[in-house]
């Protein structure tokens, strides 16, 4: 096994590429030698993506702007990837929105219905529209974001919405491993403690103590980095991982172990 290019020959879609976790995903899945095609609502910061990609010498494509929730913008991102490539082995799903508010503040719509839409309707869409791609790849393999939040819940984060939609990731996933055991598609999920983004620096560096919060509940005391996920991603990515399905790797710090 070649291990310095543990993904060389496989064809992989990685969503949210523009920034953060997805963007991480994306340069270490083009790294470790897989074609790469990514999708963001952002298009600016994708193409920053794609630059990045190009100067490590490992070049990818963007599809941006890309709104997950479209079912039409989904089926173009998959046809993108199957007339550039010809196949699809691989679907990261690390693209998503929440919003964060206690359940006496949070508005039905823009909130509540908004970000399971944009945490667990993204995922749906995907998987179903990248299925027939990834039966006829026979050995697909799927791999989706929970968090630990749906595993815990973390006192100073409003967080309802997003547990909600992080679970229903969780439940879903294993679901989709038992419908895709017959072709071979192996379905599993990461659920990452806090990871510093992009995203995440602002109540990191502007809600009094929550830093400290973050940290007091780690193990391993120091903020996750979009590279940590990278790596347990690969791995479930990689035929070293051709015997695990319908699991869920925690890469939290131990945050959820006590």
């Amino acid at each position: 096994m070649n291990k310095t290019k543990r993904l060389e020959g496989k064809v992989a879609i990685v969503t949210g590429s523009g920034s953060g976790i997805g963007r991480g995903c994306a340069l270490m899945f083009a790294a470790e030698g897989a074609l790469v095609v990514g999708a963001d609502i952002n298009p600016t910061t994708a193409a920053e993506t794609d630059a990045l990609a190009a100067e490590q010498g490992t070049p990818m494509h963007s599809v941006a702007p890309c709104d997950l929730t479209v079912p039409e913008d989904v089926q173009k991102l998959i046809d993108t990837c199957i007339e550039r490539h010809g196949r699809l082995d691989i679907l990261v799903n690390a693209g998503a929105f929440g919003a964060f508010a206690w359940i006496q503040d949070m508005d039905y719509y823009s909130g509540w219905k908004r970000t399971l839409d944009g945490e667990l309707s993204v995922v749906f869409l995907a998987c179903q529209t990248a299925w027939p791609h990834l039966k006829a790849s026979g050995s697909g393999a799927i791999i989706n974001f929970a968090s630990a939040n749906a595993h815990n819940a973390f006192k100073p984060l409003p967080a309802l919405a997003h547990c909600a939609g992080k679970g229903g990731v969780l439940a879903m996933t294993r679901q989709l491993a038992m419908e895709g055991r017959e072709f071979n598609i192996r379905a599993n999920t990461i659920s990452p403690a806090l990871i510093e983004t992009t995203a995440t620096r602002e109540p990191l560096e502007n809600i009094p103590g929550f830093r400290e919060e973050v940290l007091a509940k780690t193990m391993i005391r120091r903020l996750g980095q979009p590279q940590d996920i990278g790596y347990a991603a690969i791995y479930l990515a990689s035929d070293e991982a051709s015997w695990v399905t319908g699991a869920d790797l925690p890469v939290d710090g131990g945050s959820t172990a006590w």
